[in-house]
């Protein structure tokens, strides 16, 4: 069975199973003190254009939403989010646990605008409502889409003129980059933001998210506070080894190059053949429209998600590829499409 249905499928780049071999034996420090976290700092504070900036590595998008947004709020503060977004969807339920709770919205193609976070502050007027403090992003989003550097702007001058807080998961922000290639770059998303992660686990490493703090009031106690929650690791410098070599000679662009150019080679075979898509996304998720007969044929080789039904005779799908998906898939599963329709 040939899978289009995640990103992190695969293990790791040979590149960073080498580093850590070779590191395998050194005596490091603990709990992200150790020279290869250090050093990954280093290069991440170099891509941001802050030497200030607050690094701390995380195992997973989960565990790393869950430690930025209960640490930046108050008890009785909440955070607002696409009704697709992560924490809204498919984590669980986590940062609810924590006693925050998340305000939905109805986004556009996956994306917040002013217009629409500006009813929440509304509504939310008075203290027997839960107070809205911080609004949560994804670039790309759920839908693969992706804010470009003047929405992202305009979101943050909205959000600092109302006091709010700036976060955006980037499980996938590589993806973001290099569809917004000269556009959009790590220092542009650390000027729009209060913090953001780059996200390791589908982007290359074994596993692994780099939360990157703005604001000083989010670097207070960080430390303290993830090992609190469990998320400070002993042995570090698995973490830091990774970033630290994706980090390095371009390597986090050029797996983020690669786990968009096989999504998008199938986008364009599809349009060439004439099918439609749900909604038009430049990243490594993308949702063409099917018959439910072509689907069932097509999941007899292939794993895939059936995205939203829209009619009784088609269904969008949903297809992921990543940095190591082979050509011979992609070309494997074109071919297929010509021959099933």
């Amino acid at each position: 069975m040939n899978s289009f249905t995640n990103d992190y499928s695969e293990g790791a780049h040979p590149s960073i199973l080498k580093a850590l071999a070779k590191a395998n034996l050194e005596q490091n420090d603990g709990y992200g003190l150790d020279i290869h976290s250090l050093q990954a700092t280093k290069l991440i504070r170099e891509h941001v254009g802050d030497d200030k900036a607050e690094v701390i590595y995380l195992s997973g998008g989960t565990q790393t939403n869950q430690l930025a947004i209960s640490c930046a709020l108050r008890p009785h503060m909440a955070c607002i989010a696409a009704t697709t977004g992560h924490i809204a969807v498919h984590e669980t339920g986590a940062i609810e646990a924590t006693g925050h709770k998340v305000v939905t919205v109805e986004p556009i193609d996956g994306k917040l605008t002013p217009e629409l976070i500006e009813p929440v502050l509304v509504d939310h007027y008075f203290e027997h409502m839960v107070l809205p403090k911080m609004v949560y992003i994804s670039n790309p989003t759920e839908l693969g889409t992706v804010y470009n550097k003047k929405e992202l702007e305009d979101l943050y001058s909205f959000c600092q003129n109302k006091g709010l807080i700036l976060y955006c998961d980037g499980a996938r922000l590589g993806c973001a980059l290099d569809a917004e290639k000269g556009k959009l770059t790590l220092q542009d998303i650390y000027n729009n933001t209060d913090a953001f992660f780059i996200g390791g686990t589908k982007i290359g490493a074994l596993l692994g998210e780099a939360l990157v703090i703005k604001k000083a009031e989010m670097k207070e106690d960080i430390r303290y506070l993830t090992k609190q929650r469990g998320a400070l690791l002993a042995k570090g410098s698995l973490l830091g080894i990774q970033f630290e070599t994706l980090m390095s000679n371009g390597l986090y662009a050029e797996l983020s190059r690669k786990t968009n150019a096989g999504a998008q080679k199938i986008v364009k075979a599809m349009k060439e053949l004439g099918f439609q898509f749900l909604l038009s996304s430049p990243t490594n998720q993308i949702f063409p429209i099917l018959d439910n007969a072509l689907i069932e044929k097509l999941e007899k080789k292939y794993a895939f998600y059936v995205w939203e039904k829209m009619d009784n005779q088609q269904s969008a799908i949903r297809l992921v590829t990543s940095w190591a998906t082979p050509e011979q898939q992609i070309d494997q599963f074109i071919e297929d499409l010509k021959n099933l329709q």
